[in-house]
């Protein structure tokens, strides 16, 4: 009867600890149905279309607005709370991983875009093309990376990216006093084609600001800073505790937010599905959108949670659900940043995994792992390539593949940000550019399943990293046991006890144990 009664309030018990996730998974249902409804039925114009949409931007706007004092006061607790050769170990474990995972992920799109071959049954003219190309060079966006990663000005970076394109020197017409070309020739129709054939066109690269935050300069100034403040004992201790309060002060508050994000997420949906005007683009790029995303259903059903269960021993589909909310909400909102701060939270109350851990991996793993951009951009590429009727050799494909990898990590957790990246994928090897508008009508339902895909694998990056960090960790809570004010506590502390197990064994023949003051340790042996 008892087990009985305990199953019987099984239900009620799950309901409470999961009403969040059911309200959410609720709420993208009734965005669905209230989309395809409203689409049908509303015919809103489109100003109507975005005061409709007003509710799911709020939460949008309310999730980016928590984003930067979280990666701050995380990531600098997290380094602060670390040992430095600790710290190295973690970063360089979570590195590998990433690295790993990416690398995997751009051979299974390679394998499954070559061998279903969605391009080859038709043509670049047979699809619409939707948008602009984006400007992009592939050696300024390398820079560009770097120089974001050291910002000039600190709160700039807080909002503010920095960015370099190229502009087109016009020619000066007049001829250099020291040489003599054209001197003595007249100038014919012949010898202006020839000197303008043989001109190269010259560039300089002007900088500006776009907006948006920095994040790669914020994590990286947040590490050294970390590190800093760790290594000044107690006189950086205020700064910890400070960072460590501005931290538990925005979990909270991500905690109200969460409770908004059902109904946000109920018009971002139902928005989403009015703006769509044309649908029969999704039946032209079928197979492409299928190839895509069962790419991305074996890396995340299969590859990500075999590495988890190879290393960490424990069931990854159980660990899955546990991020379930924050899957979600990737899903919803398509940015691997926004999604942050319901990652933390699923990971740490959810999943129990320790907090020098996910404040010190999850902000970089929202930065630079992007497993499901890179398998999306190594599928485009080829399938681009494939309605072109162009023939990939073995040396494009693996520069597909080292480019995809590097493109990923250099892509900003902000969406659509893969179009970018894909420009400079199609570049290396000589594709046009331009195709890229051929799958941008396609793009916002691929970024949202990717997006998901990313943040599964920051999540279980936290689980295996984690488990291969233990000793250490272990190591560490050991270590802070240790009374630093004063340094012969745990020498004292050891003299006592031996003193206390030799007199166990010589009074009265007993285990009746001395309560002597603690000078008598210093005395010679007195038994």
């Amino acid at each position: 009867m008892a087990k009985a009664g305990r199953k019987g309030c099984s239900c009620p018990g799950f309901l409470r600890k999961n009403c969040l996730l059911l309200s959410t998974v609720a709420a993208v249902l009734l965005g669905i149905g209230v989309g395809v409804l409203v689409r049908e039925y509303g015919k809103l114009s489109n100003l109507d279309k975005f005061y409709f949409s007003f509710p799911g931007e709020l939460l949008m706007r309310m999730l980016k607005l928590i984003i930067l004092p979280l990666i701050i006061s995380s990531m600098i607790t997290g380094v602060a709370a670390l040992d430095s050769s600790v710290s190295g170990k973690i970063g360089l474990r979570a590195v590998v991983y990433y690295f790993c995972t990416t690398v995997i992920a751009v051979i299974l799109g390679i394998v499954l875009v070559v061998t279903i071959k969605p391009g080859v049954t038709q043509t670049a003219n047979d699809i619409d093309r939707v948008g602009s190309t984006p400007d992009v060079s592939t050696v300024d966006a390398l820079l560009d990376l770097i120089r974001n990663m050291f910002p000039e000005n600190l709160v700039q970076a807080c909002f503010q990216q920095y960015k370099t394109k190229r502009e087109k020197v016009e020619a000066a017409t007049s001829v250099d006093k020291n040489t003599s070309i054209f001197a003595e020739e007249p100038v014919t129709t012949a010898t202006t084609f020839k000197a303008s054939e043989n001109r190269t066109q010259e560039y300089k690269v002007v900088g500006s600001y776009s907006n948006g935050i920095n994040v790669l300069g914020l994590i990286v100034f947040c590490l050294v800073f970390g590190m800093v403040i760790g290594k000044m004992g107690e006189k950086g201790q205020v700064l910890v505790d400070f960072f460590n309060a501005l931290n538990e002060a925005t979990m909270r508050i991500v905690h109200i937010i969460m409770w908004y994000m059902p109904i946000g997420i109920v018009f971002l949906i139902a928005g989403k599905i009015i703006e769509v005007e044309d649908w029969e683009i999704f039946r032209k790029l079928g197979l492409y959108m299928a190839t895509v995303i069962s790419g991305l259903a074996i890396h995340s059903i299969i590859i990500l949670p075999l590495i988890y269960l190879t290393i960490v021993r424990k069931n990854p589909f159980r660990f899955a659900m546990g991020m379930a909310q924050a899957l979600l909400t990737a899903l919803m909102i398509s940015s691997s940043s926004a999604t942050l701060p319901v990652t933390f939270r699923c990971a740490e109350e959810k999943n129990l995994i320790d907090k020098r851990i996910t404040r010190f991996v999850l902000p970089v793993g929202a930065t630079i792992n992007m497993d499901g951009t890179a398998l999306y951009e190594a599928v485009a590429a080829v399938f681009i390539a494939q309605l072109n009727d162009l023939q990939l050799d073995i040396g494009k494909i693996v520069t597909i593949s080292v480019t995809a990898t590097a493109a990923s990590i250099g892509a900003a957790g902000v969406p659509q940000a893969g179009l970018v990246t894909m420009v400079i994928v199609l570049t290396a090897v000589g594709l046009p550019a331009e195709d890229v508008t051929l799958i941008i009508a396609v793009d916002w339902l691929l970024d949202r399943f990717r997006t998901m895909v990313n943040v599964l694998g920051d999540a279980f990056g936290t689980g295996i990293v984690e488990k291969l960090s233990k000793k250490e960790l272990e190591q560490m809570d050991v270590n802070s046991e240790v009374n630093i004010v004063n340094p012969f506590a745990l020498e004292t502390t050891v003299l006592e006890n031996d003193e206390a197990e030799t007199k166990k064994s010589y009074v009265n023949g007993g285990f009746a144990v001395d309560k002597s003051d603690t000078i008598s340790f210093t005395q010679t042996s007195q038994f």
